[in-house]
């Protein structure tokens, strides 16, 4: 889902990370609030002071959002289920689960805990702004409260739409998976609700632009795509899962895979492994056991006119769980590492042997086959 991310801090045992596009968000909101909204509904301030507001709305976004994803990942672990952590993206932020719900009463409070917790942000908030008010605190202040009280208010209701994924969508999903106990059929169907909410938005953002508001049509095209896209995504996501469930990482695994030496040069590396085979990284073997990783960032890191003169050894970096997994281990458990790290190939390693390569293109090539023989089965 997530382009290149950066860590912040950890939170409760959680890693809080922000994907660059969140960036990209956090200024456009700033600039919206300090040159649009807080000039038009608090008149006659200094240039500076919207500034500080837009900023202030901003980082208050991003801490509600965090709280948000917090309160759903507080209740996933709760019921067991494994969080990789949360993160922050353009279109707000996802906690990181790495399997479904075990059952519909565990999706349903892991889904409904987030909107409680934005509505309760927004009536403290709320709270806040009445309390400024009547304090004669600086309008600064004041208006930074009534904005995030809005917002976790609006965050609240637009996240309980019934359209999967949305919290929302996810109730629905529960409510179905109760009544029929059937976790494939209550996806699609919410997935269905979802991809049409996103259609209606689409068509919606589209009539907004030609209605002359170019911005907010955009952005509303854009969430309908997101939506759209997620929600069918989410349902592609839950066919994998089941029809690899019972596969081990062996029955998709290459056997003899291409690996290099430790003694040859980096020149040698790149002319006749990296621009002929494509791969990012490369296993490294000694005397027939495997000694390492070597990718094509690390031969990167090295100046371009000593690639001749230095050896994989050099620059060898050892094969870690990101890297590689075992024979025996589940084919979710290579995806969800492939998720998580976007590495698309990953060693297949049994005590310090080097047994095989599986590929996130042959387990999707697959599923492919599987999904047009209309031979899937969900659990």
């Amino acid at each position: 889902m997530f382009g290149r991310s950066v860590t912040l801090f950890k939170l409760l045992g959680f890693q809080v990370k922000v994907d660059l596009s969140w960036l990209i968000l956090a200024a456009l909101i700033t600039w919206s609030l300090a040159s649009g909204l807080f000039p038009e509904y608090y008149k006659d301030l200094p240039v500076l002071f919207y500034w500080l507001m837009g900023v202030g709305g901003a980082i208050g976004l991003f801490l509600s959002i965090v709280v948000h994803e917090l309160a759903h990942s507080l209740m996933a672990r709760k019921y067991g289920i494994i969080m990789a952590g949360i993160t922050l993206f353009i279109f707000g932020g996802v906690a990181e689960m790495e399997n479904d719900p075990p059952n519909p009463r565990a999706e349903f409070f892991m889904a409904v805990v987030g909107p409680l917790a934005s509505a309760l942000i927004g009536a403290v908030l709320l709270i806040l702004t009445f309390w400024a008010e009547n304090k004669s605190l600086p309008v600064v202040l004041k208006g930074v409260f009534a904005y995030l009280a809005w917002l976790n208010i609006v965050l609240a209701v637009f996240n309980l739409l019934p359209a999967f994924p949305l919290d929302g969508g996810r109730v629905l999903r529960s409510i179905l998976w109760k009544w029929k106990n059937d976790l494939r059929w209550a996806t699609a169907i919410a997935s269905r609700v979802g991809s049409g909410l996103g259609m209606v938005l689409i068509i919606g953002g589209i009539i907004s632009v030609f209605l002359g508001n170019f911005v907010g049509g955009l952005w509303w095209f854009m969430i309908g795509l997101f939506i759209r896209s997620a929600a069918q995504r989410s349902y592609q996501q839950l066919l994998a899962r089941g029809l690899f469930q019972s596969k081990k990482v062996e029955d998709f695994m290459v056997k003899n895979p291409l690996t290099v030496s430790r003694s040859l040069s980096l020149q040698e590396f790149v002319d006749n492994y990296v621009y002929k085979y494509h791969f990012q990284m490369y296993p490294v073997l000694s005397f027939g056991k495997l000694v390492g990783c070597v990718a094509v960032h690390h031969v990167a890191s090295v100046p371009r006119e000593e690639w001749s003169t230095q050896t994989i050894s050099t620059i060898i970096a050892p094969c870690n769980e990101e890297t590689s997994i075992g024979p025996d281990e589940d084919a979710n458990r290579a995806l969800e590492i492939m998720s998580r790290t976007g590495n698309s190939r990953l060693l297949v390693v049994e005590r310090d042997n080097l047994v095989g390569i599986i590929t996130l293109k042959d387990m999707l090539k697959y599923l492919s086959l599987k999904m047009e023989l209309k031979d899937l089965e969900a659990k």
